[in-house]
């Protein structure tokens, strides 16, 4: 799995973490449709819970519309050459750089427990499927080491994104999803997305420590 962490609020990226948020909550504001329909087209939802009638398995379809919401650069949402074949890696990573940094979300595609959190509900013992996030920005530690900015939908994928969905949906919300209003909708995938603090993100935008010169592990087909 992707070594990942949160993000803090003295990070430098490219795009910086405040041109995110604002594309972020831009993108949201602007997302048409019920306040039910706002949920399924940001968030993967978690299966313990009356939710559990919106649970799919589209994260590449959810992926590539939100990486396209998210994709105000030229040419949209960068799609890069399969990351698991190990024919011009490094290559592959500097073409995603640019493209985060001409502000275009790039889809990622990996095996289930290498992109994906280490709650997810996707997780197996073989590993089989594949899981789809998407990168917004690239950063670097004090000490050098290299991150990746990204936005895992998934509800389920840490401790934390948990804790964050039940403290949020909590009381009525939870036991009859119909009556999400527009505003509580709103609230719901901010709050996920970009958490309560501000200038902060909430538990489904993270950081990821990409070994560029490696590629991805083969996708099992279930």
């Amino acid at each position: 799995m992707i070594e990942q962490a949160y993000v803090q609020a003295d990070d430098k990226t490219a795009p910086t973490l405040k041109e995110i948020r604002d594309r972020i909550s831009t993108a949201v504001d602007a997302t048409e449709g019920t306040a039910l329909e706002r949920l399924k087209c940001w968030l993967q939802m978690p299966v313990d819970s009356t939710f559990a009638k919106m649970v799919d398995s589209d994260c590449q379809v959810r992926a590539k519309r939100v990486g396209g919401l998210l994709s105000p650069g030229a040419g949209g949402l960068y799609d890069p050459s399969d990351l698991s074949v190990g024919i011009g890696v490094p290559a592959k990573w500097t073409a995603i750089d640019k493209a985060v940094k001409a502000e275009r979300a790039v889809y990622v595609n990996g095996s289930t427990g290498h992109v994906g959190g280490a709650q997810s509900k996707f997780n197996n013992e073989r590993n089989a499927g594949f899981h789809v996030i998407v990168f917004l920005a690239v950063g670097k530690e004090s000490d050098g080491r290299g991150y990746y900015l990204g936005l895992d939908p998934d509800v389920s994928a840490t401790t934390e994104a948990r804790a964050a969905w039940k403290a949020l949906v909590a009381g009525d919300t939870e036991t009859k999803p119909q009556d999400f209003t527009a505003a509580k909708s709103l609230e719901v995938v901010k709050t996920m997305l970009l958490g309560s603090a501000e200038g902060g993100f909430g538990p489904l935008v993270r950081k990821y420590y990409v070994d560029t010169s490696k590629a991805f592990p083969k996708i099992i087909r279930a």
